[in-house]
């Protein structure tokens, strides 16, 4: 399968541009411009709510085909938690997504952990983790901040 184009991604930039071109690509259905975000790395992770663990760009760059194929993917990414670091970053997010059904539209959430790493190219993606959200992450409840000491 031939690479996504690298160049397609912000070179420098930060996690917080890569993550907003990674779910522009997923709202437009543009393939190329969301494997752009990815690294070039064999063990690179993806996994989607209730499927398995895709290790690579190969298999990563197929399971978001095969979505692309049933349409674009309405996701937009609330209520960001960041860590990060000189060289890597960790957004956990609220993905809130609207689907289209018999029933009429539908709102579904979805939470997902996605790390990236600054590489040759830039800032880019090396693993994105979404399971299905619960009813607080819905609501956006959030837990206080425990401190250990």
């Amino acid at each position: 399968m031939p690479k996504a184009k690298l160049q397609a991604a912000t070179v420098g930039g930060s996690a917080d541009v890569i993550e907003a071109q990674f779910y522009e690509a997923l709202q437009t259905g543009d393939l190329e411009k969301l494997m752009a975000c990815w690294a070039d790395e064999d063990d690179i992770v993806c996994v989607h709510p209730g499927g398995p663990r895709l290790i690579g760009n190969a298999a990563i760059r197929e399971a978001f085909g095969a979505m692309f194929e049933h349409g674009t993917i309405n996701a937009h990414p609330e209520h960001v938690c960041k860590v990060e670091s000189l060289t890597s970053a960790m957004h956990n997010v609220i993905e809130r997504l609207h689907i289209n059904t018999a029933e009429g539209r539908q709102e579904a959430v979805v939470v997902a952990t996605n790390v990236y790493q600054r590489t040759a190219q830039g800032w880019r993606l090396v693993a994105h983790h979404a399971s299905p959200g619960t009813a607080a992450a819905q609501g956006g409840i959030e837990a206080a901040p425990q401190v250990l000491h």
